[in-house]
């Protein structure tokens, strides 16, 4: 088995943003693998955000995007639980990603759950959360945002999204 080094901790922390014995553990369980390391603490930290999931939300911050030309826009309230989280560089660019695919794409609903029955579009297609992410396709907006609450260890939701563009 590889000895678990410092600069392989490091750079696992630095990937992930996990705790330093959450990283050593992970090398340890992985043999030093750093991409199976990553991808078990990226596990634990979905599984840690699921059983977060019912918290209150009643931090945060509104985002705004201003696509170039001034003609499309949108809002986005993000929540978290602390105002801690909210200022942190992750948490921001979230809400700025989000803010963009909002004006990039158009969602009409936050999730499948608000979609109405005699709606027969592809939720991918009208619902954000199931949107694929602008900059990354292998993704939805529903992972990111789990994703960074693995990462910051609170519970993130988007609270409400808005869309403005000239003409419509």
């Amino acid at each position: 088995m590889p000895a678990v080094t410092v600069e392989l901790i490091k750079s696992l922390r630095d990937q992930t943003g996990a705790g330093v014995s959450d990283c050593k553990k992970a090398l340890e369980d992985t043999e030093g693998d750093l991409t199976r390391a990553a991808e078990a603490l990226r596990q634990k930290g979905f599984e840690q955000a699921a059983k977060r999931a019912d918290r209150e939300t009643s931090q945060g911050l509104i985002e705004s995007y201003i696509h170039t030309g001034g003609r499309v826009g949108a809002m986005v309230q993000l929540g978290c639980e602390t105002d801690f989280v909210a200022r942190t560089e992750e948490f921001r660019a979230l809400a700025h990603d989000i803010a963009m695919q909002v004006a990039a794409m158009s969602p009409l609903y936050l999730s499948e759950d608000d979609l109405p029955e005699d709606d027969e579009r592809p939720a991918a297609q009208v619902c954000l959360l199931q949107q694929p992410f602008i900059k990354d396709g292998s993704k939805t907006l529903a992972d990111l945002v789990r994703e960074t609450a693995a990462q910051t260890g609170e519970n993130v939701r988007i609270v409400q999204f808005t869309r403005l563009a000239l003409g419509e």
